[in-house]
């Protein structure tokens, strides 16, 4: 490997020993900015993340690059010599490589300063929580770094090393978070008919969410709805009075997720109705749709294949969701995948504790951005 990839790779490895959950990336962000100003970019601090600036020429564009930089409350197993040094939290989503392929691109740049016009970077806090990109917005990143355009990689497990694939429209679905709060009356276990049983109500609702999907929606609409959490105050021989449901809903437009939420909560105080419950209804969209406009997607497919890289230009939405969208909702943009690997760690499912992103392909992701800014920021002829 040439020094440049050693490089990478030990910047990666020491984002990997030092994980940080959303909006406490202290440490990380002090290395980013370290790294930024070490190869030459301005650096700025966006008040919970870190922005770097590069110019070159004289052109008046600019666009935006982003890596996100939170790690996740899970425990590590893997086996290799690099592991988290805090038990409960692991980069297990890449975002140590997404960091460290754009601080590659930003010394690529530097040194060769052959664009026209600005590059910002862009890192962003807690990305797995879908606040981080909304916060740095509000707090006026925008305004204070105007651009034009703006991207963002991700790694993908399971696809073939350094394989890049996107499309036009939306790229990645929407997640909303759902509470669902039942009161009816607790009582003796011997006794139903005394009281109204919470669990009973909270059980026919999560049942007949399930139609929501299958009779509501039209086949291949991708559409997911999922409760992922019940309580209640009940014991052995109580009915429990209180029962709460949480979940999960996934989409790809937002006319379904808005007409999700008005099947569910037709249904929730239907069934709550019958049985002579109380029931309040909450529904928040914590993600967007992320949605790639035409030409900045055009320009990554461009960027790829002058780079020599396998390229999927029309690939199929992903099911999760992502945080980017906040930007690429606020400024026309592209979210593209770049493959991890096949097998072995890198093949793990993103969040899975033995997951590892692959260092073979962080200096292909600087070469990409590097390549993708002179398609965009092109230097004009003398």
């Amino acid at each position: 490997m040439s020094d440049f990839d050693n490089r990478l790779t030990a910047l990666r490895r020491a984002f990997h020993r030092d994980p940080e959950l959303g909006f406490e990336e202290w440490r990380t962000r002090e290395r980013v900015a370290e790294r930024l100003r070490a190869v030459g970019v301005e650096v700025h601090d966006s008040g919970v993340g870190v922005v770097g600036v590069l110019r070159a020429g004289q052109g008046n564009r600019a666009i935006g690059l982003r890596a996100d930089m939170d790690a996740l409350p899970i425990h590590e197993v893997s086996t290799h010599d690099y592991p988290s040094g805090t038990p409960g939290k692991m980069h297990a989503c890449g975002h140590d490589g997404h960091m460290t392929m754009l601080l590659g691109a930003a010394e690529r740049l530097t040194e060769a300063r052959d664009f026209d016009g600005t590059v910002v970077f862009f890192f962003q806090p807690n990305e797995e929580h879908g606040l981080g990109a909304k916060a740095m917005i509000d707090e006026g990143v925008l305004d204070r770094f105007p651009i034009d355009e703006v991207y963002a990689i991700h790694n993908l497990p399971g696809a073939p090393v350094g394989q890049i694939s996107t499309r036009v429209g939306q790229i990645c679905n929407s997640e909303s978070l759902f509470e669902i709060a039942i009161e009816g009356q607790g009582g003796h276990a011997s006794m139903p008919q005394a009281g109204v049983d919470a669990i009973t109500v909270a059980s026919e609702i999560v049942l007949s969410l399930q139609t929501v999907v299958a009779r509501k929606m039209a086949p291949g609409a991708g559409v997911v709805v999922s409760v992922t959490e019940i309580e209640t105050d009940g014991a052995r021989n109580v009915l429990p009075g209180r029962a709460t449901l949480k979940g999960d809903v996934r989409a790809r437009q937002p006319q379904d997720r808005d007409a999700v939420e008005r099947f569910m909560r037709q249904i929730i105080e239907g069934v709550a109705s019958a049985h002579g419950a109380g029931v309040a209804f909450k529904f928040e969209a914590a993600f967007v749709e992320a949605i790639n406009a035409p030409s900045p997607t055009e320009a990554v497919v461009r960027a790829a294949r002058a780079t020599g890289l396998e390229t999927i230009p029309d690939r199929a939405p992903m099911s999760f969701s992502e945080d980017f969208a906040q930007f690429s909702a606020a400024v026309p943009g592209c979210f593209l995948l770049l493959g991890n690997g096949e097998s072995g760690p890198h093949g793990q499912p993103l969040h899975a504790p033995d997951y590892d992103f692959n260092d073979a392909i962080l200096p292909i992701g600087a070469r990409f951005w590097h390549a993708l800014v002179r398609d965009r920021l092109p230097r004009r002829e003398s």
